[in-house]
């Protein structure tokens, strides 16, 4: 991206009338943005069940191996606090092709790769261009939809978001199962290609573009900060708080030290409109109230539904993984099923109505968990599953549109791009908690999480359902409007 962005926005701006487009036209718009963010958000996880093939071939130990999804979620965990300032200097249209052009190189890097070096690389350059694509994603509904109709749209965005990832490792596998590792990546590339040249024709948005200049000590800050406390956390999540060749503490002490400068400075530079990540939606109630339950619902999907589940269904009951992916499939189906219904109930009836009886459905999955044992019934752990990722589908839409619905227009790029960097460390953050309460509370010993040990972690994912139910009494009534929605005081 060059310093040619005014002259694109004029070229992207028809006028008054670009927010009221068309609503075929802004359906297109945002269909062929959910399904790019789609695809590349599918590539987050579709490696996962091929890392014991991938190690094989290309002659590295597993925990090695083990890279090629961390690396791609810490790349992104850096990148993403950067598209505030990306979205806000560059029109859609230039952020979206250049997004598109660095995952399908990344992905035909990856599909040639002689080495895992150069695996990796190409999954770092992957990674790069689907840092943006969700904050681009939900900065475009944003400006498309009027906001009687936002939640419905977010409501797809929910489902990409939440139903790409858990679709990975069962489309990898399938995959795997019938050609070789590199056809993950051969299959993906002419869908990436072919987004590329359908938004290259057809992507016209028009945005305000600013020429704020890049703060080069920001940058750095941000990376150090979210990539050394996801690092830290990944770290600890991966293996269960056992010995590292570098302890987990200290690069999460050092990305907090890295945080605290990197606020600071921020709060410096938005006095003159130059932040590289405006934090004024943190003086927004709505925003930051939908923020927090957004963080507690990130923790609880990534750390107990993606890994506390499928321990105790493979290391306590003796269930295969394909047995564990089956198990746990009902729920995702439900998660993604209710995005556009919960999102129209939204524009219908605003959030408590909604997010306060998901949290209490949260919540009471959660401690459904607490009641399972070595000899729990599949169904009887499908039931609470269903049960838990109901409140979440409750929860997930109206927390989004009430968080970017409390900001003015300005503040849209940098509201996403803060909710995208929660999702990324909630969810590492969780992963860590849940599996270190497990292993400390295993009996000692234990080859790994025992039925006690993850009966534990479970009670302590019940507190946090809790708390989110104390905190959604703090949600406005009313839907979030454009004005900025209340102060915090």
């Amino acid at each position: 991206m060059t310093d040619t962005a005014h002259a694109d926005a004029r070229s992207d701006e028809p006028g008054q009338h670009d927010r009221n487009t068309a609503e075929p036209k802004a359906m297109l718009l945002i269909g062929m943005l959910v399904a790019s963010a789609f695809v590349m958000i599918l590539n987050e996880t579709i490696l996962s069940v091929a890392l014991r093939d991938l190690s094989t071939e290309l002659h590295v130990a597993t925990t090695t191996a083990q890279w090629l999804t961390s690396g791609f979620l810490l790349t992104m965990a850096v990148i993403i606090p950067i598209t505030g300032f990306l979205l806000e200097r560059y029109t859609p249209r230039q952020v979206f092709l250049t997004s598109l052009t660095l995952f399908s190189t990344g992905t035909l890097v990856s599909a040639l790769a002689p080495v895992f070096a150069v695996l990796l690389a190409g999954r770092v350059i992957q990674a790069c261009g689907t840092a943006v694509m969700i904050p681009l994603l939900m900065t475009s509904v944003m400006r498309l939809v009027p906001e009687e109709r936002r939640g419905s749209t977010m409501g797809t965005i929910g489902i990409v978001i939440a139903v790409a990832p858990a679709l990975g490792p069962t489309i990898g596998g399938a995959i795997l199962s019938g050609l070789g590792w590199r056809w993950m990546f051969w299959l993906v590339l002419p869908l990436s290609v072919a987004a590329l040249l359908i938004g290259a024709k057809w992507l016209q948005l028009h945005s305000e573009t600013r020429r704020v200049p890049l703060d080069v000590l920001s940058v750095i800050l941000s990376a150090l900060g979210f990539g050394g406390l996801l690092y830290g956390l990944s770290s600890i999540g991966e293996s269960g708080g056992g010995a590292h060749l570098v302890p987990p503490w200290l690069p999460i002490v050092v990305g907090a030290a890295a945080l605290v400068v990197f606020v600071r400075r921020q709060l410096s530079l938005q006095r003159a409109d130059r932040a590289l990540l405006d934090l004024r939606p943190f003086t927004i109630r709505d925003f930051v109230v939908s923020l927090t339950l957004t963080g507690l619902l990130f923790m609880c999907l990534l750390g107990v539904a993606s890994i506390l589940l499928p321990l105790y269904l493979q290391t306590v009951i003796g269930a295969s993984t394909f047995e564990s992916g089956l198990a746990v499939l009902p729920g995702g189906l439900v998660l993604g099923l209710l995005g556009r219904p919960v999102g129209a109930l939204y524009d219908r009836v605003g959030p408590r109505p909604l997010v306060i009886p998901g949290t209490i459905a949260m919540a009471g999955g959660l401690w459904l968990y607490t009641t399972l044992g070595p000899d729990s019934s599949m169904v009887t752990v499908v039931v609470y599953h269903v049960i838990m990722m109901t409140g979440l589908g409750l929860m997930m839409t109206p927390l989004m549109t009430q968080a970017l619905g409390s900001l003015t227009e300005h503040l849209h790029s940098h509201g996403s791009a803060i909710l995208a960097t929660l999702q990324q460390v909630a969810g590492a953050f969780g992963t860590a908690v849940f599996v270190t309460v497990a292993a400390v509370g295993s009996a000692a010993g234990a080859p790994g999480p025992d039925s006690d040990g993850l009966r534990v972690a479970f009670m302590v994912a019940g507190v946090i359902g809790l708390a989110a139910v104390v905190t959604s009494l703090f949600l406005s009534k009313e839907k979030a409007h454009a004005d900025g929605g209340a102060p915090v005081h």
